[in-house]
């Protein structure tokens, strides 16, 4: 890879790491428009916890991974919600990283040229070593 596309990748991943970790403490911490659609008909208090009426947000359940230690949006153990909050940011846009560049590397092009050394040993090299580089024909 040439350093022009190494400073690229360095600068993209220095971005995504200053939004996920700083830049993320900003967002809104009200609800989205989905889950203010899901509350639509249901009476809710100052908490927001929902104490009447009827909406989809009633059958909502807890997620399996909500005691993970990258759960809601922070980092378990870390009490300083702005640290916590950017950590697991940074987190998450490393672990995205990694799949991304090993994905890459697995899905890499490979050099199929045979090397140097390997004395003609392809079925096209054997092939016209064989015929004396006249192969298929018949005189």
């Amino acid at each position: 890879m040439k350093n022009r596309s190494w400073a690229f990748l360095a600068g993209g991943l220095l971005v995504a790491l200053l939004l996920a970790g700083v830049v993320s403490n900003y967002a809104s911490s009200h609800p989205d428009g989905l889950d203010s659609s899901l509350r639509k008909g249901c009476t809710v208090d100052v908490d927001d916890n929902i104490v009447g009426g009827s909406c989809p947000a009633q059958q909502a359940k807890d997620h399996e991974l909500g005691d993970s230690p990258l759960a809601n949006y922070g980092v378990r153990g870390v009490e300083n919600s702005f640290l916590s909050t950017g950590l697991s940011g940074v987190l998450g846009v490393l672990v995205t990283f990694a799949i991304g560049v090993g994905g890459f590397w697995l899905l890499r092009r490979r050099d199929t040229a045979p090397s140097e050394g390997d004395g003609g040993t392809s079925a096209e090299g054997a092939a016209v070593g064989a015929g004396g580089g006249r192969t298929g024909t018949s005189d």
